[in-house]
């Protein structure tokens, strides 16, 4: 009886070892292995993406002079021949190749303006040119010069003389302007001496061409030149209030604000005039 027991007992073990491991393998298959969860960066949180850099186009320093700016401003008005106010386009051209040759800046009439106004310059040797009346040779023969030594020029319009066969139409300003290696400015509406004018018609010439100007060019106009370089205070003060920064007269010699920014000197370039004589006029020491 007693052995009958033990193997009964000994069966009931066995049973119940073999349905206790069937049950732990089950269990095992259904627990799935712990990974790590993904973490999704709010849009907010996203960390921003690196811009590229982009290298910031640098204006040359302009240096500040010590002593008051001295500028040479050329004065030409017809490239052609036949009197004292026309340069043959040979003597033009070698006078523009001397200014390239021996590095000097030609200023466009913003930085003339800057210069004069902030006793600065972008270099130590510039020179402004001007061509008044606004001839239509200034187009076929002053122009290919201009562009083959990579120079600028100012030319002086004449705005009632647009019409006329000899003078810049307005097409032809604007190809002009497009070459970016010319600009313009007011020579006035009639070229009438200012100073014979009443002050009411003097405001109508400094006005009128530069409201023309203004409009038809689409630009700031800053410079008035005085026909015949003449003018007396009233001048001065109407371009003043008509909005013009400087203005340019046929005075003699070097520009420099001690004159006035209204009453500007010049250098008359005159027909025959030699190379050394050209350098000589421009030799000035800016510091």
């Amino acid at each position: 009886m007693k052995r009958k027991g033990l193997l009964w007992g000994s069966c009931l073990l066995l049973v119940a070892l073999i349905f206790g491991g069937v049950a732990w393998g089950q269990s095992r298959s259904t627990i799935k292995p712990t990974t790590t969860p993904k973490v999704t960066r709010h849009a907010s949180q996203k960390k921003p993406a690196k811009k590229p850099q982009v290298q910031a186009a640098t204006q040359p320093k302009w240096l500040k002079l010590k002593h008051p700016l001295q500028l040479p401003i050329l004065m030409y008005h017809s490239i052609s021949t036949g009197n004292q106010l026309r340069v043959p386009k040979a003597q033009f051209a070698q006078e523009m190749a001397y200014l390239k040759a021996h590095h000097y800046r030609t200023l466009t009439t913003a930085e003339a303006i800057r210069a004069l106004k902030t006793n600065s310059v972008p270099q130590k040797k510039v020179v402004w040119i001007t061509l008044d009346d606004a001839y239509k040779d200034n187009l076929t023969r002053a122009l290919p010069v201009l562009e083959k030594y990579d120079l600028h020029a100012t030319i002086n319009v004449i705005t009632g003389f647009t019409h006329k066969s000899n003078h810049l139409s307005l097409a032809q300003m604007k190809a002009m302007l497009a070459t970016g290696h010319v600009d313009f400015a007011s020579h006035t509406v009639q070229h009438l001496n200012l100073n014979e004018l009443t002050a009411a018609q003097q405001r109508t010439e400094l006005v009128a061409s530069k409201r023309w100007l203004d409009q038809n060019l689409n630009q700031n106009t800053q410079m008035l030149c005085y026909p015949a370089g003449r003018a007396d205070a009233t001048t001065r003060k109407l371009a003043k209030q008509a909005g013009y920064q400087i203005a340019l007269t046929t005075q003699e010699g070097l520009a420099q604000m001690s004159q006035g920014r209204y009453n500007l000197a010049r250098l008359r370039v005159t027909p025959g005039m030699t190379t050394a004589t050209f350098a000589t006029m421009l030799q000035v020491t800016n510091s």
